[in-house]
Order: C-alpha cells, then structure tokens, then sequence
C-alpha cells in the first residue's frame, strides 16, 4: 500500500519484545529480531534496513504482497496476517489494520503526562487544529496531526511519532463511518475533546444530519474522567451534544457559549475581534478572514482554556497561527488575487469560501468543483448551492465537474441566474477563464478556488496562473 504517512522523525525505537506485547502476536519460528526497531511503516516504498514495515490488507490491495521487495531493500521485520515464505523476521498478528491501532495505544500510553486535544466537526477541523498548534508551539514541543492522517489509520500512524519531549499532542479525528471515531479516541485517550459542527459532510455514509451527530458525539466516550468536554453553544445539534457528554468539567464556544467573539471586523485577508472567555476578555488580531474562521478562533480558544492554558498565550498563538495548505491561502499575481481554498469542500466551506470572496477586490470570480461524500443528497446539495451562490456580491461563479449541471439549474431560479456559468471538464473551464482575464484586462480581478479532494481544483488554478 503507497500511503503518504512517512515522517523524517526520529522516532523512539521499539524493541522485539514491545512489538511483540502492543500486539499480542507471535514471533514466526521463534524468531524475532535481535535489534532495535527504529520505527514501523506501511508505505513498502519507504522501507529499508531498521524498519518494521507493517503489511495492511484492502479492498483492492495487499501489501503482503510486497513483503519480498521490502526484505530486498534491506528491512528485516514484518508485521503480517499470516507467515510468509521470505528470509525475515515475521510478527503475526490476526489484523494488521487493528495491529497498527494496538501499537499506537501502546506508544500513547507509554507517555501519561502527555495533554491530548482531540477535535471533530464536519468542517474547520484542520485550521483548528493548526491555530491550537500554533498555540501549543509557544509553550512546548507538540505532536500536531499533519496532513489528513484523522482515520483509523492516519491517528495511530500518528501517535507512532510521540517522543518523550511532547508535552502536548492536537489530534484530528475524521469519521466516514459510525464507530470509527470511537475507535481512534480509544486510542488517543483525550484529557480535553470535542465537536466543532454538524454540518453536512459525508452525508452518503451517515444518512442524515442526525447519523453525522451520533457520530461525532462518539467522541466525549474516552475523554479522562477528570478532563472536560468542548461543546459548540450554537449548532442545530447542541442539545444532542451536550446529551453525549460525559465529564463534569465541560466549556462551551460561539453564541451563547462561554467562550465567544464580540466586536466584529472581518478584513479582506484577516478578522479582528474582542475574545470572551471565563479568563477574561482580548483583543484578537486573526490572521484568518471569514466569519467562520473567528468561530473556529473561539473553539481553539475554548480547547486551550480546557487544558490549562493562559489566555496571554492564546491571543499570541492565534495572532501567530499561519493557515494549512490549500486552506484560503492568498496568493498574488500582478493584479490577479489567486485564493487557494482546494484542500476540500462541504457544503457550509463553501458558502464561508463565498463570503471571503465577496470581501476581496475587482471582479470576483468563484471557481468551484464537486463536493463528494454527499451520496442521495449530491443533486440537492449542488442545486441549493448553485441557488444561493449567485445571490452573494460575486460576478462569477464557474462550477466544474459532474454536479455543475445541478448547481446551473439551481441558479436558474434566480434573477442573477447569468452568474452561473457550468463546465464538465477543468480543461473546458479553462479556456473559459483564460478567455475572462483576456476580456478584463488590466482590470484587478480575485479568484477562489474550492472543491473535494478528488476534484483536485488545484490543478485548475495552477493551470490558469501558468497562463498569465
């Protein structure tokens, strides 16, 4: 299996004995390594001499497959579902999938003074996490999720890389199906967790709005009991939430909650507000415009505040905090604004997306690509959204793939209807686009590209700036 969860680390090494135990498998032949184990992997293209590399099984794939190729590269231990006719040591296990969350368990356990933060929602997860990483950085080394390691997978591949220097680790906890997020807090044993928002992502897998909260709320199970629960004040779902907590200690953000924002000013390319919290009241400086992006300011500071953090180093870590890649990043070209939103989409990201756009300069043009994950809801979901888009203070909106049709009948209904303009390719979107910045020449114009990952709309903005 080809998975990007290589890290350069240095990591903590593991002994035959430790894998041994972590996983309640057994040494094949009796013959378990004589040296360290410098760290476990799942990407065989990676795997070299010192290495444990740990062969999961999918769908589509085997990795025991590869199990040859790794011993050739040098690497000397495996971790497999069944013994394999190779010259390497083999650890055995009944599931590597659950092999690998065991191994994580054991390396989180190992470290009982860490303080864990782990956080879901159905949208503002990953600038969450990077504002509270931002925070945790000024006070001590901190394990931070990177990339879209939140599954059942990525978190424990994660808690591999806690070294004895963490103090503090902000784990990202994604769901695409019911127990999964039971799952992964099991293994990050949480002192401070919470839900951000139901929102509308992944709607196919949960079947309403409702399966998405139960889901979620998974996650206040594991919370240490002595720890607190983090509850958004002001969600459709905050009577279910809060019926899902389970410590005494809980704090909660937004509108009406014990953390919020008062005192609003949203910037083309940043917010400021006044910061509410029991510790007291700030003035924040956000390097984040939108709206949504204040709310989710409140929840990082609320997390932080759960753990024990001051509010001086709050208001220095979100004034600090720098955006994840692909997340409203604002490149700028000559007299075009290129906005870079592609790191993935829902419904309620997009409607924030259109907002940001709105405050920014010149003709506005809003370049929007599928939202997956949506199953029977798709056509409606792309159909409301082509509705409400074209009624925003935009020029354009340019929606790309196999929804745009959708989204084009939605705005029908609209007297700015002509806003709209549908593309079933990006290579029939970018002629259209490069055509538009010839027509406006040299007039400024600000564009925002969004869509799910598959959609890979990133392609298309680098394929329109290579034409300037």
């Amino acid at each position: 299996m080809h998975t990007s969860t290589t890290s350069t680390v240095e990591l903590t090494p593991w002994t035959a004995e430790q894998l041994q135990q972590a996983t309640h498998g057994y040494w094949y032949q009796d013959k378990p390594p004589t040296q360290s184990i410098k760290r476990i992997l799942t990407d065989s293209r990676h795997a070299e001499s010192g290495d444990a590399f740990l062969a999961l099984k999918g769908e589509r794939f085997d990795a025991h497959d590869f199990v040859a190729q790794v011993a050739q590269h040098g690497c000397q231990v495996v971790i497999v579902e069944r013994p394999l006719d190779v010259d390497i040591a083999q650890l055995v296990v009944p599931d590597t999938r659950l092999a690998l969350g065991h191994l994580g368990a054991y390396r989180r356990a190992q470290y009982p003074d860490l303080k864990v933060i782990a956080l879901t929602g159905s949208s503002g997860k990953t600038t969450t996490k990077e504002m509270l990483g931002s925070i945790f950085g000024l006070l001590a080394p901190t394990l931070v999720t990177r990339g879209n390691l939140n599954n059942d997978l990525g978190v424990p591949m994660m808690l591999l890389e806690l070294k004895p220097e963490h103090q503090y680790a902000v784990m990202e906890l994604g769901a695409s199906h019911q127990g999964e997020i039971d799952y992964t807090s099991g293994l990050v044993q949480p002192q401070v967790a919470g839900i951000l928002n139901i929102g509308t992502a992944h709607l196919g897998e949960f079947g309403g709005r409702e399966g998405i909260c139960r889901a979620k709320s998974e996650i206040y199970v594991h919370i240490a009991p002595e720890g607190s629960s983090i509850i958004p004040a002001n969600d459709d779902f905050t009577a279910k939430i809060r019926q899902a907590v389970q410590t005494a200690q809980q704090l909660s953000f937004g509108e009406g909650g014990d953390v919020f924002a008062t005192d609003i000013k949203l910037n083309a390319q940043s917010s400021q507000f006044t910061l509410h919290t029991p510790q007291g009241l700030a003035q924040i400086h956000l390097p984040f415009a939108g709206l949504h992006n204040v709310e989710n300011a409140t929840a990082a500071a609320a997390f932080a505040l759960a753990i024990g953090v001051q509010l001086d180093d709050i208001v220095t870590g979100l004034e600090q905090a720098k955006g994840a890649k692909g997340r409203l990043n604002f490149i700028q070209r000559k007299q075009y604004l290129f906005i870079d939103d592609t790191y993935n989409a829902n419904p309620t990201s997009m409607r924030a997306a259109a907002e940001v756009l709105s405050q920014q300069i010149g003709f506005k043009v809003m370049v929007m690509g599928d939202i997956g994950e949506l199953g029977d809801a798709s056509v409606q979901e792309h159909h409301d959204l082509g509705r409400d888009l074209v009624d925003y203070p935009l020029d354009l909106i340019v929606a790309v793939g196999e929804f745009a049709q959708a989204a084009l009948q939605g705005a029908s209904h609209s007297v700015h209807a002509s806003k709209l303009k549908a593309f079933a390719t990006q290579a029939d979107a970018l002629i259209f686009l490069t055509n538009l910045i010839q027509q406006h020449q040299p007039e400024s114009m600000s564009f925002l590209f969004k869509g799910s990952r598959y959609t890979h709309m990133e392609t298309l903005m680098a394929d329109l700036m290579e034409k300037l």
